[in-house]
């Protein structure tokens, strides 16, 4: 049986975002899309290129895989399975695309889901699609690794969106 592994950027308070740019994610009047970007390292860097290099099928939302189709075909020297994987994507508007090879699910996803895990083939890999995963009930997938950021949005208000970054001034295990 087929593994789902999570894959997420996240900050400490609960804001998933991709390390991209301002313009990413605008969804919900979001207007700090890419605050992650500055405050990269090198131990989630090496552990995103690690799952980058792991064989794998992609299972997106919509609004991941409209990003990643506009990015990851031009830039296959940093990550040339992306552009064979089979690409499973939940949406209600979506029913082809010109990136294959690629597979769109609607209707009960979580059915789908399950019998996709049942058939032959990599581990599936979900890279954001925050709502993918939570729409999944959180039952679906196997195992999940976060990329925290160590430092995170601070979001007052009822807009949800961060005021100001915060860092860890230290920590202990």
């Amino acid at each position: 049986m087929r593994k789902i592994i999570v894959l997420e950027f996240i900050s400490l308070d609960g804001v998933i975002q991709a390390p991209g740019g301002p313009e990413e994610d605008t969804s919900g009047g979001f207007a700090y899309g890419g605050w992650t970007s500055p405050h990269r390292d090198g131990v989630s860097g090496t552990a995103m290129m690690k799952q980058m290099k792991m064989p794998c099928d992609l299972l997106l939302g919509r609004k991941t895989f409209d990003n990643f189709a506009l990015f990851w075909p031009q830039h296959n020297d940093i990550w040339p399975a992306v552009n064979t994987a089979t690409k499973y994507v939940a949406s209600n508007t979506l029913t082809s695309h010109e990136w294959q090879p690629s597979v769109f699910l609607n209707g009960d996803i979580a059915e789908q889901i399950t019998k996709i895990k049942q058939q032959e083939g990599p581990d599936l890999h979900v890279y954001g699609s925050a709502n993918l995963a939570e729409k999944c009930g959180g039952a679906i997938p196997s195992n999940s690794r976060l990329f925290p950021r160590t430092k995170w949005a601070c979001r007052s208000g009822s807009s949800g969106n961060p005021d100001h970054v915060l860092s860890i001034a230290s920590s202990a295990s």
